[in-house]
């Protein structure tokens, strides 16, 4: 790891200018448990780190009439623990309660989980010049390609590893951004970009851009919603895949429905096609076979990773049966 300068800012404001000072040269440092990892690697060698650790209002969970807040520096064992939030946004505190190990829950941030680097193994690898790195080809469509994209992958299929975004984003959550410019939200998902548009970064903040916090909504009348993961070993593992599903049942219609995959897609996936096929159905109409067929639509496997497919539909129809049941209890 190379010597770098360790930057203390005590405000937004402070944190931004930092970072737009030295654009390309400076990282964001929340718990660092993505981060420090990316540096021992030698993927990144910033000169600076601005520490979030010092800027009190990132800190922040509040939970009222209007709906949730969570600032970008809230740990995760603080999201997994919180019982005011648990029985309303439940997929959200399940996803928190499935990332890692309780030792790095204890230091992982909301912030640096939204916006942590991928985990493609040839992209970690410095032996690999891979598309992300600024080479010339994708190593995956030859290589190795178990844990990789099957949806929206082409040219680089990296797989975007965070399991709060699809959970957010099933909650219809807004992402708050600074930067010199001042300050605003965006949509959740609109924060993220396919490799097709952006090559060099997952998101689409720009070098003096941070994000500083989550905004969910008050959720409708009886949601109820649900987070699955599948993976290799039931501890530490990032998701083979994963689906974050919220519904919604009024008068015996679906009034509201969102599914989300994990692991699948160099972003989270939303799965309209699914959640059109659910609205305004009554529970017991759902066909959860074509429900599930219609969230893979698209879908071009590669050599090793056919069987997420099959994987993803099964749990889509899994988390969709566990809510409807739900809802009729």
């Amino acid at each position: 790891m190379k010597p770098f300068q360790l930057l203390h800012p005590t405000s937004v404001q402070e944190a931004v200018q930092a970072l737009a000072d030295a654009p390309g040269e400076t990282k964001v440092l929340a718990g660092g448990t993505d981060l420090l990892g990316e540096m021992k690697e030698g993927i990144t060698a910033p000169r600076r780190l601005v520490s979030l650790s010092g800027i009190p209002e990132l800190h922040e969970l509040r939970l009222n009439d209007t709906g949730l807040f969570l600032g970008a520096a809230v740990r995760l064992a603080q999201m997994e623990a919180d019982t005011g939030i648990a029985p309303e946004y439940a997929v959200l505190t399940q996803a928190a309660a499935s990332i890692a190990t309780p030792q790095i829950r204890q230091m992982g941030t909301l912030g640096g989980n939204l916006c942590q680097r991928p985990r493609c193994l040839y992209y970690r690898s410095s032996l690999f010049p891979c598309l992300k790195k600024g080479g010339r080809e994708c190593f995956v469509v030859l290589g190795e390609s178990r844990y990789s994209a099957v949806l929206g992958g082409n040219p680089c299929f990296i797989v975007h590893p965070s399991d709060l975004a699809p959970a957010l984003i099933a909650l219809d959550a807004r992402a708050h951004v600074a930067g010199t410019w001042g300050e605003g939200d965006v949509p959740l998902e609109k924060l993220y970009l396919r490799p097709r548009d952006n090559l060099a970064s997952e998101t689409s903040l720009g070098p003096g851009d941070l994000v500083t916090g989550v905004s969910v909504p008050a959720p409708p009348p009886r949601l109820r919603s649900v987070y699955l993961k599948v993976r290799v070993r039931q501890a530490e593992d990032f998701a083979l895949v994963s689906v974050a599903a919220a519904v919604a049942v009024e008068e015996n219609s679906i009034t509201y429905a969102r599914i989300v995959l994990g692991g699948v897609a160099p972003i989270p996936w939303r799965a309209i096609a699914s959640e059109e096929a659910l609205a305004g159905c009554a529970p017991s109409d759902v066909e959860l076979d074509r429900v599930g067929e219609l969230a893979l639509g698209g879908a071009v496997p590669l050599r090793h990773n056919g069987y997420k497919v099959i994987l993803a539909r099964n749990l889509v129809k899994r988390a969709l049966r566990q809510l409807l049941t739900e809802q009729r209890n």
